[in-house]
């Protein structure tokens, strides 16, 4: 039983640093995609909208579809709809299913017995129409919020990039202009010093004449 426990607690810290890597990954390619801060962050922004929405199947292609509507960052749209993932989508669900039922006045969400018969499927079919608006609406509800918070957090972290990139170049710049100032100004104090030994060796040379 203890060996058990121990296994089942190693497989979640697994999956646990699985999922960080996973989430650290996805991370550092958002920041490091290509754009106007803007556009990316309207792109991921638009993403975690479309994320919000009972469309599972043909969500990453309904983001890129708009994204690239609006030229705004399709990859960062792709990324954005990676909120509804296999580990979240039955939260997600939940929550909006709950939260649509509430504002537009519909029964609880169905209960399913432990066996299902044929009217339970039967109910949930007929139901099924319901729970997709009222997933919709409050997909929606919830979604426009998560996505501006989203685009201004995106926004930060991709122009903090960039303005880092950016601050690196100018130091490698400024780096390699000093770098260039002190070769160049080696080379010169090496020209003015072969000056002097040449005037100082004509002027022995001038003396030795004046002696002879």
């Amino acid at each position: 039983m203890v060996n058990r426990l121990e296994k089942q607690r190693e497989i979640k810290s697994v999956h646990k640093q699985n999922l960080a890597g996973i989430i650290r990954r996805l991370y550092e390619r958002f920041i490091m995609i290509r754009g106007e801060p803007r556009e990316v962050a309207l792109g991921f922004a638009l993403g975690i909208f479309v994320g919000m929405t009972p469309t599972v199947g043909v969500q990453t292609p309904i983001a890129i579809f708009f994204a690239a509507l609006f030229k705004w960052s399709k990859l960062s749209a792709a990324i954005g709809v990676w909120i509804s993932n296999p580990l979240t989508v039955p939260i997600i669900y939940g929550v909006t299913y709950i939260t649509g039922a509430k504002l537009l006045n519909l029964d609880p969400v169905f209960n399913m017995p432990l066996s299902p018969t044929w009217s339970t499927l039967k109910a949930m079919i007929q139901k099924a129409p319901q729970a997709f608006g009222a997933m919709t609406v409050g997909g929606a509800i919830l979604g426009i919020p998560l996505a501006i918070f989203s685009y201004y957090l995106s926004y930060a972290a991709v122009d903090g990039y960039q303005k880092g990139v950016k601050d690196k170049l100018v130091r490698q710049k400024a780096r390699l202009a000093g770098t260039k100032m002190k070769v160049k100004k080696k080379m010169e104090e090496r020209k003015i010093h072969r000056a002097e030994v040449r005037d100082q060796k004509a002027e022995v040379r001038r003396r030795k004449s004046e002696d002879r």
